[in-house]
């Protein structure tokens, strides 16, 4: 008996450590929303991924990206110009954001949420992504989010108009993983 119970014990004296990832070449991060009703769609192929995740320990899990956003572009360069600037990222005041989810819920078969706080201008606010998770050997997380760019102070002056540019920006990842070194 004593030698069934001490494993059992050991075991419960662990404590849960999910799986260590970092992001892998491929992975994307974009954002979409409307300008005058026209859709606008831009991405961020600077950022980085660090992910310590088990759908199994969701306690234990975490995540972190960071968002140069001097990286930001929509491939219009007159978009581009004016969203680095000032009225929008001023990326030369605020050269990065970040998003760190320290709290994962189920959501059913293989999506979760990740509830975290986005660093962006300064501002830090809660979001939560939502994703779909693919196991493997090299696995895919594929999340979405809603971000409020006026509570980050994104889009200031003339363009605080939500008539031009809705509040509510669509913002989602596909990011490709790989074992951490």
């Amino acid at each position: 008996m004593r030698k069934l119970l001490l494993p059992a014990v050991l075991a419960l004296s662990i404590p849960a450590v999910a799986a260590d990832y970092v992001q892998a070449p491929g992975s994307t991060l974009a954002f979409a929303g409307k300008y005058q009703g026209e859709v606008f769609v831009g991405r961020f192929p600077g950022f980085s991924t660090r992910l310590s995740f088990d759908p199994r320990k969701l306690d234990a899990s975490r995540l972190e990206v960071t968002i140069p956003m001097a990286t930001a572009t929509t491939r219009n360069a007159d978009y581009d110009g004016e969203m680095r600037g000032t009225a929008f990222f001023d990326a030369t005041k605020f050269p990065q954001a970040t998003y760190v989810a320290t709290k994962f819920r189920a959501l059913g078969g293989n999506r979760y949420a990740a509830d975290g706080t986005l660093t962006l201008r300064g501002a830090s606010k809660p979001v939560t992504l939502t994703f779909e998770w693919t196991q493997g050997a090299n696995p895919v997380l594929f999340g979405r989010a809603a971000v409020q760019r006026l509570d980050f102070g994104v889009g200031g002056g003339q363009w605080a108009d939500t008539g031009l540019i809705p509040n509510a920006i669509a913002v989602s990842t596909r990011v490709l993983l790989k074992s951490a070194p």
